[in-house]
C-alpha cells in the first residue's frame, strides 16, 4: 500500500472506503457545472482550489444538494423535490430528501461539522476569523476525538472541506488545514457556503440524517449498529440576515424533519433510541431558534444540547422487523415565521 492509499478502519465494514476519494467524482461533476449553478472557481497562489458558492456569487439550490452529497463523502444522496401534496396549513412545497447505506460514515466521519478553525486579528492582519469545518477532509486531519470511536482514519491525497462562511479564510488557516490533511496545495478543495446563499441554506438543510445521528451517538447509542439511514426536511428559502438564515435551516430539522433509521441490536435499545431521539426531548422546543440563540447571547453552548435533533423518527429492528415512532412535525410552528400574507 501506497503513502495515498486510503487506511480505514470501522467496526461494521471490512471494505476500504474512502470518504475523499468517493467524493471526487462528485466534486469533478460539480466544477463542470459551475456556470450552470452559480458558482465561481479559482485556485489562489498555492494552487488551493476555492469554489464560491454563495458569497460573491448567486450559487443555487441545486448546487447546495451536490455540495451536500459531496460533504457525505460520497456515501450518501441528497435529492430535491415537489412536495405535490403540500398545502399552506400542514406541509412545505420543497423537500431535501438524504439517504445513506453508510450513514456512520457518511454522517459522522464526513458531514459533520465538528473541525473548528479560527484565527486571531494578529494572525489574519486584520479580522479575526473562526468556522467549523465539514466534509471527508475532516478524515484525513482526525482533529476531533469522535475518530478514535469511529476507528476511521482516510489517508487520500486530495481532499475537500466545506466552509460555513460569509468570507474566504486567510492563509493562516489554510496553512493549518494543509498541515494537518497532509496535503500538497493542489490537493485540497475548499468550498465556501455562507448561510445566507441559496447553496449554503440547501447544504445545512441536506444534514437532516446527520443531526440524527449525532444525537444518537451523544445518547449513547451503539453506532455500529445503525446500518442505514434515510430523512427529509423542508427547505426554506434563505434570509439575508445571518442569524435569522441561521434559524430557519435549523428550524426546518428541529421542526420539520423526518428520520427513519434501520438499526440492529436489541429491540429495547430501538425503542429508547425513537422515545429520546426528537427534538420535542428538548427544554427548549416550541419556539424559533433564532429566538432562542438570541435569548442565550449568541452562545451555542447554552442551548439544551437535546434540541439538536429532527422533529419525527422511526427506528426500524433488523433483527425482529418491529419499528418505533416517536415525535411529530410541527408545521403549526414553521409557517408563522417563514410564510407572508398573501
Amino acid at each position: 500500500m501506497n503513502a495515498h492509499s486510503p487506511i480505514v478502519e470501522f467496526a461494521t465494514n471490512a471494505t476500504p472506503l474512502s470518504v475523499n476519494a468517493l467524493a471526487q467524482p462528485l466534486l469533478a461533476s460539480l466544477l463542470e457545472r459551475q456556470t450552470e449553478l452559480g458558482l465561481a472557481v479559482q485556485r489562489d497562489a498555492r494552487g488551493v482550489l476555492i469554489v464560491d458558492a454563495g458569497i460573491d456569487t448567486p450559487g443555487s439550490v441545486a448546487a447546495g444538494a451536490e455540495i451536500g452529497a459531496i460533504c457525505m463523502g460520497g456515501l450518501g444522496s441528497v435529492q430535491v423535490r415537489a412536495n405535490a401534496g403540500a398545502s399552506a396549513r400542514d406541509e412545505w412545497p420543497t423537500v431535501i430528501e438524504i439517504a445513506s447505506a453508510q450513514p456512520v460514515l457518511a454522517c459522522l466521519a464526513s458531514q459533520y461539522a465538528g473541525w473548528s478553525l479560527s484565527a486571531s486579528k494578529e494572525e489574519t492582519g486584520g479580522k479575526k476569523f473562526f468556522a467549523l469545518g465539514s466534509g471527508p477532509a475532516r478524515s484525513l486531519a482526525c482533529k476531533e476525538p469522535l475518530y478514535e470511536e469511529l476507528r476511521y482514519r482516510d489517508t487520500s491525497s486530495s481532499g475537500c472541506l466545506v466552509l460555513e462562511v460569509d468570507r474566504a479564510p486567510p492563509e493562516v488557516v489554510i496553512d493549518k488545514i494543509l498541515r494537518d490533511c497532509s496535503l500538497d496545495a493542489r490537493g485540497l478543495t475548499l468550498i465556501l457556503t455562507p448561510t445566507t446563499s441559496r447553496a449554503g441554506t440547501t447544504q445545512v438543510v441536506a444534514r437532516a440524517l446527520e443531526v440524527a445521528l449525532h444525537k444518537a451517538h451523544v445518547l449513547g447509542f451503539a453506532l455500529e449498529d445503525i446500518v442505514e439511514g434515510r430523512a427529509s426536511a423542508p427547505l426554506p428559502p434563505p434570509s439575508r440576515d445571518a442569524i435569522e438564515a441561521m434559524g430557519r435551516t435549523n428550524d426546518a430539522i428541529l421542526y420539520g424533519a423526518r428520520v427513519h433509521l434501520t438499526v440492529t441490536g436489541s429491540d429495547d435499545a430501538a425503542r429508547d433510541l425513537a422515545q429520546r431521539l426528537p427534538s420535542s426531548a428538548s427544554r427548549d422546543f416550541g419556539r424559533s431558534f433564532a429566538e432562542i440563540f438570541t435569548e442565550y447571547d449568541y452562545d451555542f453552548y447554552r442551548i439544551d444540547p437535546a434540541l439538536f435533533a429532527p422533529a419525527e423518527v422511526w427506528v426500524s429492528s433488523l433483527e425482529t422487523g418491529r419499528t418505533w415512532h416517536a415525535g411529530a412535525t410541527r408545521f403549526d410552528l414553521l409557517h408563522p415565521l417563514w410564510l407572508g400574507e398573501a
